[in-house]
């Protein structure tokens, strides 16, 4: 079978989401394209985020590789599954442009994994794979369509009726290859993800070490806290092997690679493989919960080419006797401790400051201003969206529905009235958004 891959040309004007804007390799991809291969298939990966090409070059390309299936992700990379752009409207105007011209239809991304139903109606596309798709969609090429109902974790419509099969799928990811890509895609990523110590001196990319996050199940918050999307999305803790992980890396860096950033939920104290990365060439940027590192290991996570860690911190109450200290392991005193610890060996340290409802502006803002007195950068509080399952959104509404996106953006738009610095000051309706795009 011949499969293309698309990560489409993603626009976010009038949208509220908070991700990064530039391009990240998109991982999801890069994986499915190397296990299909492994399976026997062909397979294309047509980058138009990336590659800066609009929806028309995309179907002459697809049209011209005349394809079996094509994937179209609903989020820009694996970084932002959790926290993707609520609306579907650039994946849907790519099923639109590419329907007729490349084969089976197939979406993938948290969308479809929270509201497969919802997704395969306004995407118009043949499969909507819930969870995570590499897998997956190995199952989709050697598998004719009159047996899909063997397949888990996918929902498609047959003579009329949606049918869902099973609920998240979740990778084997201790089977995934060290990925490999293509030196055009290395050598156009100058986007060095969340750092701002310096300017970049040759290509980034992104990997990660581990999927899914620890403290899933009542032991606190990954770093994107209680609004990501975790019940659905990336959920299970699942490490890579080392070796796997220093084969991939070691790859990058004989493509020119100087910067790296680990996607990891939670990138976790990992002594044999911090260890490695002190006798590479590289800096690298994490995302983790604080109190989870001692001092010890901030200091190796330091040496070892460690230049930007984002700490996300919902709330900030007084000596831990708040909503923080119930949701966190460490005080505030402890938790400003271990920031300015890591401070002495990390060029950009921010504790990223999640809204919490029950916590008190006045005491939120007086923390933030020690801890930029203390060269710790602290945003301020940005109000964050309850994206469909998530726990923020399942204590308000309860389990997801068909229109769990439209409900979670209408309260969003109509409980805030200022937005965060990357969102659109002026967010549009989910329905005027995705108008059109069909």
């Amino acid at each position: 079978m011949k499969v293309a891959l698309v990560n489409p040309p993603w626009r976010f004007d009038g949208s509220v989401y908070l991700g990064c804007r530039e391009p990240h390799l998109p991982l999801e991809l890069g994986y499915a394209k190397a296990l299909l291969e492994r399976a026997g298939h062909e397979a294309a990966l047509i980058d138009a985020q990336a590659r800066g090409i609009d929806l028309g070059a995309v179907r002459a390309e697809v049209a011209a590789l005349r394809p079996d299936i094509t994937v179209i992700t609903t989020a820009p990379s694996y970084l932002f599954w959790r926290c993707p752009p609520p609306e579907l409207r650039v994946p849907m105007a790519a099923a639109a442009a590419l329907r007729g011209h490349g084969g089976l239809l197939v979406a993938v991304g948290p969308h479809g994994s929270t509201t497969p139903r919802a997704a395969l109606r306004k995407l118009g596309v043949d499969v909507v794979v819930l969870g995570e798709c590499e897998e997956i969609l190995v199952l989709l090429a050697g598998t004719p369509e009159s047996r899909f109902w063997r397949i888990p974790s996918i929902a498609y419509r047959k003579n009329g009726v949606d049918h869902v099969q099973g609920g998240p799928y979740a990778t084997c990811v201790r089977a995934l290859p060290a990925l490999r890509w293509d030196a055009a895609a290395i050598a156009r990523h100058a986007h060095h993800h969340h750092r701002f110590d310096a300017v970049p001196d040759g290509p980034s990319a992104e990997m990660e070490t581990s999927r899914g996050c620890p403290r899933r199940h009542g032991h606190g918050h990954c770093h994107r806290g209680a609004s990501c999307a975790k019940e659905t999305s990336r959920d299970w803790l699942r490490r890579r092997p080392l070796e796997t992980v220093l084969d991939e890396l070691d790859a990058l860096l004989a493509q020119g690679v100087r910067h790296v950033y680990f996607i990891d939920e939670l990138f976790l104290p990992d002594r044999a493989l911090l260890e490695a990365l002190c006798a590479r060439d590289v800096v690298f940027g994490v995302q983790l919960r604080i109190d989870g590192w001692s001092r010890e290991m901030l200091d190796l996570l330091g040496r070892a080419g460690c230049v930007s860690i984002e700490a996300s911190v919902e709330g900030a109450p007084e000596e831990g006797s708040g909503a923080l200290a119930r949701r966190c392991s460490a005080s505030t005193e402890e938790l400003t401790a271990l920031l300015v610890h890591a401070r002495r060996s990390v060029p950009f340290v921010q504790a990223n400051l999640i809204h919490a409802g029950a916590d008190d502006p006045a005491e939120a803002a007086s923390w933030r201003q020690r801890l930029l007195g203390l060269g710790v950068w602290a945003n301020e509080p940005v109000p964050t969206f309850p994206y469909p399952g998530s726990p923020a959104y399942a204590r308000r509404w309860g389990a997801p529905d068909d229109g769990a996106w439209e409900r979670a953006h209408a309260y969003y738009i109509a409980e805030h009235r200022a937005f965060g610095d990357l969102q659109d000051s002026r967010p549009l309706p989910l329905a005027e958004l995705e108008h059109g795009a069909r």
